[in-house]
């Protein structure tokens, strides 16, 4: 809910990592990511030839589910959060790299942090693919505004069957 999405937003102010943390939540609950590409995503996907935070966000066939290569518009929100998380770090590599190694996370990483956060916020039921499922139910539920179809919120969440999508 966006109740539930305010006060997990909240609670990553506080943490060392914040900004970081943002992008982490922004991509599943903004892009619809999974986890694994959540912790595959790469600068390369996300920044334009001159290296600004481009308008679309890239999800490669080397990260996606079973090579589902992707393009998905950069909402505002995670837009802005990636430019603030970007003017802090090197813009090359993993988005979100390990704190102790540098190197991407791993997928089973960012489903526990997912599971930490709901924790602390008492979000009882949610899990890492919890902000994936409110992007896309959000897409089929507002794709009429934009003259879209199913169709299209299937190609956005990556899904090979548009039964998967409808459910």
């Amino acid at each position: 809910t966006d109740s539930t999405l305010k006060r997990a937003l909240r609670r990553l102010d506080q943490r060392p990592y914040a900004l970081r943390d943002r992008v982490m939540l922004l991509l599943s609950v903004r892009a619809g990511l999974r986890a694994g590409e959540i912790a595959g995503l790469d600068w390369s996907m996300v920044t334009g030839p001159d290296g600004r935070v481009g308008r679309l966000l890239s999800v490669d066939d080397c990260i996606a589910k079973k090579g589902g290569g992707r393009r998905i518009p950069m909402h505002p929100e995670l837009r802005s959060a990636l430019c603030r998380y970007g003017a802090t770090v090197p813009r090359r590599g993993p988005v979100l790299s390990s704190a102790r190694t540098g190197r991407h996370l791993r997928a089973n990483s960012v489903v526990n942090w997912f599971i930490a956060l709901y924790a602390e916020i008492g979000a009882s039921g949610c899990s890492s693919h919890s902000g994936r499922r409110t992007f896309i139910t959000h897409a089929a539920r507002h794709a009429h505004r934009a003259g879209a179809s199913l169709r299209d919120v299937q190609m956005l969440a990556g899904h090979r069957s548009i039964e998967v999508t409808q459910g």
